[in-house]
């Protein structure tokens, strides 16, 4: 059970987050911040009962060694309780959207055909584990429907027995980014390895309800999903030779949108009509956040460039390429 707010504005957070909770948002990680808050609030101004604009400001002082982007996770609640705190009638400071400033994107690692061998080799070789009996079963087939399906990691862990329909390879992505369902569908080798997967892991767990189970029969979370990329990863041998920002876990989803388009420049596909097909199978709510892909073909995949500059030249924004 999660520990209720305290302090300065106790109230006001509790209700925010009961009202953010009722339309059907999980609003953990914002819980979680907004309790921070209230603590810091408790230390730095014990007295005060307004959420006035020198307590904001402190709050959203960049602290050293942070990341701009953690910065706004930390804003953004608390600039959502201001504005309930006004939106009741109360007095409260609402710290500026111009804070902390246009946030860098992140430069995802594009996996290459070495990277991709390499690392469902190791994983093909994970040991089973007494404590956890069907993480030597679980671990092969996850990574390739993380992979091979684009999906997030928190999306595939929390795939349930009713979510994955083995007759029709249809996936069920529920409530996910933006809180919207929607499905996906398994190539046909990647159906059939889902079959006897589940064949096996039945065995071992025949009550469970996730489809990927932990050692309980239930779900795992996104740590140990982290921990396991890295802990394979590094046994690859071509994690200390990879070119470009150090590879994630997400980068599988974003390698998995390059290799789409890739391969529909190779099949001479019109983008402009596919594009949207990728954007509803990925779940993104915008056309904008399918084409920020477009950026990265060119670097990774020769052919899409000198086709693209061929057949459909102003579809891909302009981007400043440096010389290498």
């Amino acid at each position: 059970m999660n520990a209720p707010a305290a302090g300065n504005f106790q109230l006001f957070i509790e209700g925010l987050i009961e009202q953010k909770r009722s339309l059907g948002y999980p609003y953990d990680t914002s819980a979680r911040i907004l309790k921070a808050f209230s603590r810091f609030c408790e230390s730095h101004y014990p007295s005060e009962t307004v959420l006035h604009q020198e307590m904001a400001m402190h709050w959203a002082e960049k602290r050293p060694g942070e990341h701009v982007n953690t910065l706004m996770r930390r804003i953004t609640p608390v600039r959502q309780l201001a504005k309930y705190i006004n939106r009741l009638g109360h007095e409260a400071y609402v710290i500026p959207p111009g804070i902390p400033g246009k946030q860098p994107r992140y430069v995802p690692h594009i996996f290459s055909d070495q990277e991709l061998q390499a690392f469902f080799a190791e994983i093909d070789r994970c040991p089973a584990n007494p404590h956890s009996p069907a993480r030597h079963l679980v671990i092969p087939v996850l990574f390739r429907v993380l992979y091979c399906c684009g999906l997030r990691s928190s999306e595939v862990r929390r795939l349930s027995l009713e979510d994955v329909d083995l007759e029709t390879g249809k996936l069920r992505i529920r409530e996910s980014k933006g809180h919207k369902d929607r499905n996906v569908m398994m190539s046909k080798d990647l159906l059939e390895l889902c079959r006897v997967y589940h064949s096996k892991v039945s065995c071992i767990f025949p009550d469970r309800l996730a489809f990927f189970p932990n050692p309980c029969g239930t779900y795992y979370n996104d740590s140990m999903i982290d921990f396991w990329f890295q802990l394979f990863w590094k046994r690859t041998g071509v994690s200390n030779i990879c070119h470009g920002n150090p590879p994630r876990v997400h980068d599988f989803r974003h390698s998995f949108a390059v290799r789409r388009l890739n391969l529909w420049v190779q099949e001479e596909k019109d983008l402009n009509a596919c594009l949207p097909y990728l954007c509803m199978y990925l779940g993104h709510a915008h056309l904008t956040e399918t084409d920020y892909y477009l950026h990265f073909v060119p670097d990774f995949f020769p052919i899409f460039k000198q086709k693209t500059l061929e057949k459909c030249a102003n579809l891909i924004p302009e981007v400043a390429y440096e010389e290498r």
